[in-house]
C-alpha cells in the first residue's frame, strides 16, 4: 500500500511541475519562452469606453484632477477635449511588461499623460521626466509607447 501511495504522490507531483512550466508554441513544435510565436503577430485595436461619443473607437480626455483611465486595449486612440484633456495609465508595478501605444488623433489639443504609480523615463534617460507627458495636437510627439518594467514607465516617442 506504501508504494502505491508513493507512486501516487509522484505522479501528481510531476503532473503539478509540468504545469507550472508549460511552454505555448505558435506554429512551431519546440517552444524556447512561455510564448513562442514562430510567425507574426497581429495586435487588434481594442475598441474602448465613449466610441458611441466620438464615432471613431477613441477614448475621451478626462477634466482637470479625473484623467480618464487607460487600462485596456494595446493601441489606443485619444481624443483631449478642452477642458478635459488628462488621461492615466495604471500604477506600473501592477501591470509588468504591459505596453501601450497611444495617438493623440486632435489637430489641435495636447493630450496629457499621467500614472496611477511609477515615474516616466525617456527610453535613454535614468532621470524621471515630470509628469504629465505631454503630447501636442501637432508636430512629431503625437504617437508615444509605454512599456511598464515592473516599477516605472518607460516611453519612446
Amino acid at each position: 500500500m506504501n508504494k502505491i501511495t508513493n507512486l501516487c504522490v509522484l505522479i501528481l507531483a510531476f503532473c503539478a511541475t509540468s504545469f507550472c512550466f508549460s511552454q505555448v508554441g505558435i506554429n512551431t513544435t519546440t517552444p524556447l519562452s512561455t510564448l513562442d510565436i514562430n510567425g507574426n503577430l497581429n495586435v487588434r485595436e481594442v475598441g474602448i469606453a465613449n466610441a458611441l461619443v466620438t464615432g471613431s473607437g477613441a477614448l475621451n480626455g478626462g477634466p482637470s484632477g479625473s484623467a480618464t483611465a487607460i487600462n485596456d486595449g494595446v493601441y489606443i486612440s485619444l481624443t483631449p477635449l478642452s477642458g478635459s484633456p488628462e488621461f492615466i495609465l495604471p500604477n506600473a508595478a501592477s501591470v509588468p511588461g504591459r505596453i501601450y501605444v497611444l495617438r493623440n488623433i486632435s489637430n489641435s489639443i495636447t493630450a496629457q499623460i499621467y500614472t496611477f504609480g511609477g515615474n516616466f523615463f525617456a527610453k535613454d534617460s535614468n532621470t524621471a521626466t515630470t509628469s504629465p507627458l505631454n503630447m501636442p495636437g501637432s508636430g512629431t510627439l503625437k504617437t508615444v509607447i509605454v512599456i511598464s518594467d515592473g516599477a516605472n514607465w518607460t516611453y519612446f516617442f
